[in-house]
């Protein structure tokens, strides 16, 4: 039996277990919504979501929200894809999923980690996250394509 990471907060739960997330609501909110995913195919999202580690948020059994974590749980982790739907904005919600996320026992101890964001920089920086520093930025390097997904 596999053990899942769960935390429980009144009517709201997270847990990574990978049976309760609903492929159909990600797909919809990362294709259809999400200014970084626009038009991700299916199949793209259930690769991303069975090679990483996810966190679904939930009311009762409705999920809510969302955070996919690529790591290695050892050195390094990157943070992507983290979603409330909108009518359950407002309420601290993405505060309290990015909080379980970092204390998530395997996570302790990662020397670095890293997300992209267009607007959310002062959600993070509640947690400790800062912008990359111009020294920093010029040890890391990309291969970007940022049309992957467009529709031709």
């Amino acid at each position: 039996m596999e053990n899942y990471y769960e935390v429980s907060n009144g009517e709201y739960l997270i847990t990574t277990n990978p049976s309760l997330l609903s492929v159909d609501i990600i797909h919809h909110y990362l294709s259809e919504e999400s200014y970084w995913a626009k038009h991700i195919p299916r199949v793209v999202v259930e690769k991303s979501i069975t090679n990483s580690l996810c966190f679904g948020l939930y009311r009762q059994s409705e999920q809510i929200g969302f955070a996919r974590l690529v790591t290695d749980k050892a050195t390094f982790a990157y943070l992507a894809d983290v979603f409330i739907l909108e009518k359950y904005r407002g309420k601290g919600l993405s505060k309290w999923l990015i909080e379980v996320i970092q204390f998530h026992p395997e996570l302790q101890g990662l020397r670095r980690w890293m997300l992209g964001t267009r607007d959310a920089h002062g959600l993070y920086a509640q947690f400790g996250w800062s912008e990359i520093s111009e020294e920093t930025r010029k040890i890391f390097m990309q291969r970007h394509f940022p049309d992957v997904y467009a529709v031709s």
